[in-house]
């Protein structure tokens, strides 16, 4: 099977310029068929402030009400995807700014109600990688930003790093993928603190154990999560780390598996 590399990148990188353009060039260098998944939360939230809308926030999970919705389609799909797609048609890389309502690619439903309405958000039910399949063999490279629909007209907000493991599990029926998290830390942390205390390698086992020690915070668990999800259903690797993660292997990061 021919390798296909799913890279997502954080809100914090995508914020600093600096950072960003230096990941965006790792990436453009980064061989073979690969596709980039971005979220945008972080100038969602300025953006909506600058419109007079409140962003309301409950345990880190943005509430998605109509308005918001809006600013989030205009912020993700619109101002943080172009420039995106404009800065690696810089680099020579052939992007191709996505929704997962283009091409019918991600599909999701709304989230049910439990204890807390998210609103306008959605979970993931398919991905659609044979129409995604045909602009990668067509050599252009996929940005998608956070959001997908529902199949009948209606948008969601959608978890980025949920986004890319779907992507990557779906396509894993057609190449061997690697998926990568790169955000501002050098890996996952035994302690916040302490920027050189990554675990380099970590198994289910392992996760499940420093899990119940309460090692992990709130927004590494659910990346986590989804990353074993993804080897479980055929992702080859995964790996976590800062942005030289995807062109420096010598670094120190995180490699997950089984």
């Amino acid at each position: 099977m021919e390798k296909l590399s799913i890279v997502k990148i954080g809100g914090n990188v995508i914020e600093d310029t600096e950072a960003l353009n230096s990941f965006l060039t790792h990436f453009s260098k980064l061989e073979g068929k690969k596709i980039l998944v971005h979220g945008g939360g972080k100038r969602a939230t300025h953006v909506a402030s600058k419109l007079g809308i409140t962003s309301n926030m409950i345990n880190g999970r943005r509430i998605t009400d109509a308005e918001t919705l809006e600013v989030i389609t205009m912020v993700y799909g619109g101002l943080v995807n172009k420039n995106i797609v404009a800065k690696l048609q810089g680099l020579h890389v052939d992007a191709i700014g996505l929704t997962g309502a283009d091409i019918n690619s991600i599909r999701s439903i709304k989230r049910p109600v439990k204890e807390i309405d998210y609103g306008f958000v959605g979970d993931v039910k398919k991905v659609n990688q044979k129409s995604i399949n045909k602009l990668i063999e067509a050599n252009f490279t996929p940005v998608f930003c956070a959001i997908t629909h529902d199949g009948s007209g209606q948008l969601f907000n959608t978890n980025a790093d949920t986004i890319a493991s779907e992507l990557a599990v779906g396509l894993s029926k057609l190449y061997h993928v690697e998926l990568y998290y790169c955000f501002e830390k050098n890996g996952v942390l035994k302690s916040v603190e302490d920027e050189n205390s990554v675990i380099e390698y970590m198994d289910y086992g392992t996760y499940e154990q420093l899990k119940h020690q309460g090692i992990f915070h709130d927004g590494m668990l659910p990346k986590l999560e989804n990353s074993f999800n993804a080897i479980e259903a055929g992702v080859s690797r995964v790996y976590i780390g800062n942005p030289t993660v995807i062109s420096n292997k010598n670094q120190k990061f995180t490699t997950l598996y089984l």
